[in-house]
């Protein structure tokens, strides 16, 4: 095949760190009270942070497969955790585009996914834990992986492309000493305090939350500074990987992505500890990127993007001809300097991981529409306003009908057109037993969802997670 290089120097490394279940409102660079990410604050002083980045598919399958190929839903047909098949062959990844321009690529972490196609080389690490095994260096497990591979990398003639898919902080919450008391100094088990019974009482989920929450856990805030500090850790872990890549002489010239696959709802919306939902916990994500020379570094980007605009952006970073490859996401760059306010800001949105939903955002509402009833007895219609209620707490639905129809219509007539230019159907009506419960179809009451679904002991949890990937 023909390179795309469009210059004679040589083209950049790229690092992609895509870090699992990352909140960016639990992150201190962006405006977290809690010191959670210091080395990645620094970072971003030398980087271009973008303030509004959206996940707009959830959850993992989906959001990756739209950072990884710069597709939409429509584009990717990729829509639920437990998608069937692989990715449309006529769908190039990253990797695959890079291969073609002569890059060396390794993904660490994310073999099996969809969207994981086209590496040259699949790394594995220890990713997982629970109580019985004490607490789970994920991130180091990770660069026990990745550092030798990017030192051997190092040493290739031609540039590189590494994929690093981080599990912190995504659950289980065990991070190792000393962040399992860096942000919590109270009684865990204290039996005044109830916080945690309705979670517990959660039939679908309290298996796999008994399986790594300590056993007599009463206090939320316990488990919620449990997750802080597995950002945190994962924030040092960060850190080595920076070191080594300014050790080996290659921080110059290399192009580093932090950018999440979506966040991660806490005590939120009873969506205990999970990235399930489209409230704003789980969409908004983090995206920063350093190239030193070509990214200005401590710029802050306001304008509105998602997913699907980071693969045009790094090609064009990159100086990679990609004018013969379709893509629905746009280039940051143009952002970046100012030519542009944003891209779009009102945009579809979908659910299809232990919930099956889509949607419309603006910077005024949100509408969520069920496809089928959820597990947690929510309304059919939900209707927020963004502006006057940010935490999502008062659904108007029911008093602002006129707003539901008005957004409704925004959101059927961008799927019409989006349907006729692909040529292709919303995946989101298509999915089958998308819950992994093979034969029994849509859900035809909330009742029957929540007796249906279960995550049980970490076993069977890694179960799911691994079948998700097939």
């Amino acid at each position: 095949m023909p390179s795309r290089r469009t210059s004679r120097r040589r083209p950049p490394n790229i690092i992609l760190l895509g870090i699992d279940s990352l909140r960016r409102d639990h992150m201190s660079c962006y405006g977290y009270e809690r010191l959670t990410t210091p080395h990645i604050d620094r970072f971003a002083t030398e980087s271009t942070l973008f303030e509004q980045t959206f996940s707009a598919h959830i959850p993992t399958t989906s959001a990756y497969a739209s950072m990884l190929t710069g597709r939409d839903v429509f584009g990717t047909q990729v829509v639920a955790l437990r998608h069937q098949g692989p990715l449309r062959e006529d769908v190039p990844t990253l990797a695959e585009i890079l291969k073609e321009a002569n890059y060396n690529t390794t993904c660490v972490g994310f073999s099996g996914n969809p969207s994981s196609r086209g590496f040259d080389t699949y790394l594995k690490f220890p990713g997982w834990g629970h109580w019985d095994e004490g607490r789970s260096p994920k991130a180091q497990n990770l660069n026990d992986v990745a550092i030798p591979e990017l030192e051997r990398l190092s040493k290739k003639r031609d540039p590189f492309f590494l994929f690093l898919r981080h599990m912190d902080p995504h659950a289980p919450y065990l991070p190792p000493h000393p962040y399992e008391r860096a942000f919590y100094h109270g009684n865990e088990t204290d039996p005044e305090n109830k916080s945690m019974e309705p979670v517990m009482n959660f039939a679908p989920f309290r298996d796999f939350f008994a399986s790594w929450m300590p056993p007599g856990i009463t206090d939320k805030d316990y488990v919620i500074a449990q997750y802080d500090g597995a950002v945190a850790y994962m924030d040092a872990a960060i850190r080595t990987i920076f070191t080594a890549l300014e050790r080996q002489g290659l921080a110059e010239n290399t192009i580093v992505v932090i950018n999440g696959d979506h966040g991660e709802t806490l005590y939120e919306h009873e969506c205990w500890f999970d990235h399930h939902g489209m409230y704003e916990p789980t969409l908004v994500v983090p995206l920063i990127i350093r190239y030193p020379g070509k990214m200005p570094a401590g710029k802050r980007v306001r304008g509105y993007n998602q997913h699907k605009d980071l693969v045009p952006t790094l090609l064009e970073l990159a100086e990679l001809r990609h004018d013969d490859i379709e893509m629905d996401g746009r280039s940051l760059l143009p952002m970046m300097r100012g030519e542009v306010a944003s891209h779009e800001s009102e945009f579809y949105i979908t659910e299809c991981t232990w919930m099956r939903k889509h949607g419309w955002r603006t910077p005024q509402w949100k509408l969520i529409i069920a496809l089928e009833p959820d597990f947690h007895f929510k309304p059919e219609v939900e209707l927020y306003n963004l502006v006057e209620d940010p935490g999502e707490n008062n659904n108007l639905a029911e008093v602002e009908p006129g707003v539901v129809e008005f957004l409704k219509g925004r959101m059927d007539a961008f799927i019409a057109r989006r349907e006729a230019e692909t040529g292709l159907p919303n995946p989101i009506h298509h999915q089958g037993d998308w819950h992994g419960k093979e034969g029994i179809g849509a859900f035809t009451s909330s009742q029957q969802a929540y007796d249906t679904l279960h995550i049980g002991d970490v076993s069977q949890a890694v179960r799911l997670q691994a079948e998700s990937r097939k």
